[in-house]
């Protein structure tokens, strides 16, 4: 009996410490949306016409892509260039639509592969950084250093410097033409481990200890504590890597036809030199209106995470 009273005690602790960590997290963040700087109606005007003029800017491309997708032909060409159309036309994406019916395989399997290649490869990473994540923040091991400085040194490594080590590793492993040549190197971005490591240090090492004495195993404190406190850094993954694998388009690692996916069908369609200017702008537009609706949906969450992690 008072083994069961000691366990209940220890577990009501433990709810009550998780608790007490979380009303403190959300106070933080209640108190820095908060924070104002002290200034007269002049500068916050200032600051209003300093954040719109950067923000047209950032938004100038995207909003130049969706009107040339809109624009005549001869409109897309002219010389000084215009921002907005003049003649709005949805020509070039009925064009798009009439290419992609007369293409020998089905839109819908080049779609198919890539939702296979995008969900086994976002959700294999997140798994997987998390899992390698963990131990580096909250555990101690020998040459646990001199990896955590491996992964920092990686992250200045672009995509065009490991292609051809990438390609000749799966080469060896034999990966080469099928769908597991983009999804098995997807499962080593770097930065996802890194995101989830700088999240982790976050989660106070009590709270731990505390699932510890109450019985719980390591895995228990990884799936039922860790993940549902890290939830913001993961789905910031999810949304880095959905980006990065939707618009991969396999070229150089997959050859049957049946197995590429939707980007390297459209931009095979596009290539068709000027008279199809439109058309690669409308294929822009369709592959750019995911990944930002997915972004858009989870926007808080992203800037939540870098926040933690240091990122900028």
């Amino acid at each position: 009996m008072e083994d069961v009273q000691s366990r209940e005690a220890i577990v009501a602790d433990l709810k009550r410490e998780e608790l007490k960590w979380l009303k403190e997290r959300n106070r933080r963040r209640r108190h820095r949306r908060k924070v104002r700087l002290s200034r007269s109606w002049k500068g916050d005007i200032f600051v209003i016409i300093v954040l719109i003029a950067f923000g047209f800017f950032s938004a100038y491309p995207l909003i130049f892509t969706i009107a040339n997708s809109l624009k005549p032909l001869d409109e897309i060409f002219k010389f000084p260039p215009r921002l907005l159309p003049r003649r709005i036309t949805f020509e070039h994406f009925v064009d798009l639509f009439n290419l992609i019916g007369n293409t020998q395989i089905p839109i819908s399997r080049y779609l198919l592969n890539t939702v296979l290649i995008t969900l086994f490869g976002t959700v294999g990473h997140v798994f997987l950084a998390s899992l390698c994540a963990y131990p580096l923040a909250k555990h101690k091991f020998p040459g646990k250093h001199l990896i955590n400085q491996m992964i920092v040194y990686s992250l200045m490594f672009s995509a065009a410097v490991t292609m051809i080590p990438t390609y000749m590793i799966s080469s060896w492993l034999g990966l080469i033409d099928s769908q597991l040549a983009i999804i098995i190197p997807a499962f080593g971005y770097s930065l996802g481990i890194f995101l989830m490591r700088q999240f982790i240090n976050t989660i106070p090492d009590e709270l731990l200890e505390a699932a510890k004495v109450d019985g719980a195993n390591e895995y228990q404190i990884f799936f039922k504590i860790v993940m549902p406190l890290v939830k913001p850094a993961w789905l910031t993954l999810i949304i880095l890597l959905f980006q990065q694998l939707w618009g991969a388009d396999g070229g150089n690692y997959i050859f049957t036809e049946n197995l590429k996916p939707l980007s390297y069908a459209l931009s095979q369609i596009v290539a068709g030199g000027i008279p199809r200017t439109g058309t690669a702008a409308a294929v822009t537009v369709i592959m750019l209106v995911v990944p930002i609706t997915v972004f858009i949906i989870n926007q808080s969450r992203v800037l939540d995470t870098m926040a933690h992690s240091g990122l900028k």
